[in-house]
Formats: C-alpha cells, sequence, structure tokens
C-alpha cells in the first residue's frame, strides 16, 4: 500500500511541475521574488543595519531562505484550493489512487519548487558577499533544516486550503499568520537591537530559533547577544523538535481535511 501511495504521489508531483510550462509566472515567482529580496535587504537595508558580530549581508540571508520557506503556505495553500475550486479533486477521487497520495504529490512537487528557489537565492547571496562557514557538512545540513521547513509549511498551507476553499481567502488568511511571524522575529534584524517587549517576544518566536539554527550550521553570525532566550542557546534541536512537531500535527488533520472535502 505504501509504494502505490508513494508511486501515486511521485507521478502528481511530476504533473505539477509540467504544469509549470503553462503557468511560467510561478517560475517567475519562485525566482525572481527571492533576488528581489536579497538586492533589498542586502544592499538597501545593509548599510543602515549594525550586526554586533559580523557583517549585514551574511546575517541577513538565513533571514530571507526563512521568509521564501514560509510563503509556501500560502503557495500550496491557493494551490490547493483552487484544485477544489477547479474539480480537480473530483476527478482524482474517481481515479484508483493511493489514499493521501495527492497532498503528499502536492507537497513534494513543492519541495522541489523551494529547492530551485534556494539555488537562485544561493547564486544571488554569494555575488553580495554571502559565504557559509561552517564546512560542507553543516552547509548541508543547514539546507536540510530549511528544506524540510518549506515541507512543514507546505503541509500546513494544504491545510488551510482545504478549510478555507477559497484562493482569496486562503491569500488573507496565510499573510494574517505568516507576515507577523517573520517580522516580529529575528528575521531581518538582530534581536537584541529591538526594543523592550519586541525582544522577548522575537526571541520566543519560532521563527527567530529557525533562522538562528541556520544561521549558527552556516557559521554566520547570529546577533543574538551574550544572553538569549532558552530555544537560542541550542537552536538547531529546538527547530528540529518544532518543525516534526509541525508536521506530526498538521500531516493527519491536512489527510482528515482532504477526505471531507473530497466527500462533499
Amino acid at each position: 500500500m505504501t509504494t502505490y501511495v508513494l508511486s501515486d504521489a511521485l507521478a502528481l508531483a511530476g504533473r505539477h511541475i509540467r504544469h509549470l510550462r503553462r503557468a511560467p509566472q510561478r517560475i517567475l515567482s519562485i525566482t525572481l521574488m527571492p533576488i528581489m529580496f536579497v538586492f533589498l535587504f542586502g544592499y538597501l537595508f545593509g548599510s543602515s543595519m549594525n550586526v554586533p558580530e559580523g557583517d549585514y549581508h551574511e546575517y541577513i540571508m538565513a533571514g530571507i531562505f526563512t521568509q521564501m520557506m514560509l510563503a509556501g503556505v500560502i503557495n500550496t495553500g491557493v494551490g490547493v484550493a483552487e484544485d477544489l475550486s477547479n474539480g480537480l479533486v473530483d476527478r482524482f477521487r474517481s481515479l484508483p489512487m493511493g489514499k493521501g497520495s495527492v497532498l503528499l504529490g502536492r507537497t513534494l512537487s513543492d519541495v522541489l519548487l523551494n529547492a530551485i528557489s534556494c539555488c537562485a537565492m544561493l547564486s544571488v547571496g554569494l555575488l553580495i558577499g554571502w559565504r557559509i562557514h561552517g564546512g560542507p557538512l553543516k552547509a548541508l545540513a543547514g539546507f536540510g533544516l530549511l528544506l524540510l521547513l518549506g515541507y512543514a509549511t507546505a503541509w500546513l498551507g494544504s491545510l488551510v486550503g482545504l478549510l478555507l476553499r477559497d484562493p482569496q481567502a486562503v491569500n488573507s488568511v496565510a499573510m494574517v499568520i505568516t507576515m507577523p511571524l517573520t517580522f516580529l522575529s529575528a528575521t531581518f534584524y538582530p534581536s537584541q537591537n529591538l526594543p523592550g517587549w519586541v525582544r522577548p517576544v522575537a526571541e520566543w518566536n519560532p521563527v527567530t530559533t529557525l533562522t538562528t539554527g541556520m544561521r549558527e550550521l552556516w557559521g554566520n553570525p547570529t546577533g543574538n547577544g551574550a544572553d538569549p532566550a532558552f530555544p537560542l542557546r541550542h537552536p538547531v534541536a529546538a527547530s528540529l523538535i518544532m518543525v516534526v512537531a509541525l508536521l506530526i500535527v498538521v500531516i493527519p488533520l491536512a489527510n482528515r481535511a482532504y477526505e471531507r472535502a473530497a466527500a462533499r
């Protein structure tokens, strides 16, 4: 049974990737948007940002990588809602497909798109002066953690899309979820530079922990100061625990929501 599910999921993932030829704007969004963010924050904001432990160009890259993975909530959610609204899920239901393969195929294809986006950002990051100092194994571990986050956000986006079923509603709700997580964190600026009550909020934000974990693996400045919050003292382990916990919770909920949506 597992073999059939995986085979069907890979076939569906291939379908989603081939569909990009008829929607080239998606290729532009996953390549040009990250590049624009790298130049925007790296050059326009870089001269005005102070990172006590090092260069802002090396600090910001992990934050932009994380922001792109969080955008998967919107991208996947809108895609799932569109599949529901245009009748594609009804066609899938009439086929002898393995249970759970539809969402698995969707999320796997989105992880591949995330990898393409990472390659584009990696190239531009190297051009503006970003470097990885942690060695090849730690570098791969950092990108592995990044793609695992992207996989988790794809499942979260699937759940949101299945619950709301309307692409515009999904976009609005996903923005409400991702925007505070992104900007009330140490994604773009060091937490030790934040004022008053904002600093503890940013330090306990899971996005800060994830971003710090990648910075630590890549040997980039973390900007957390001498006495950070507990998750930031062990950011890699804390990040893995959080992402795996999110997957454990979201995957069964998304599959259950899909079964209810397909039965309507």
